[in-house]
């Protein structure tokens, strides 16, 4: 695991690679072979997504 990251700016470049990281995972998803599972761990990381982004959202309202 990597070390917590504090700075507004590197925690919203996280964000976005995780975010692009994702939707290149869904660009390569083939229709025909994708199951249940799949969609499931898809939605396990978009679950894990939001709560890192809530937990910085909370970092960012401290900081004003």
């Amino acid at each position: 695991m990597g070390n917590a990251v504090y700075d507004q700016g590197l925690q919203l470049e996280y964000l976005k690679n995780r975010l692009n990281m994702f939707l290149e995972v869904i660009d390569a998803l083939d229709p025909e072979t994708t199951d249940l599972e799949d969609i499931d761990r898809l939605i396990r990381v978009l679950d894990d997504l939001q709560m890192k982004y809530e937990r910085f959202k909370k970092d960012w309202e401290k900081s004003r």
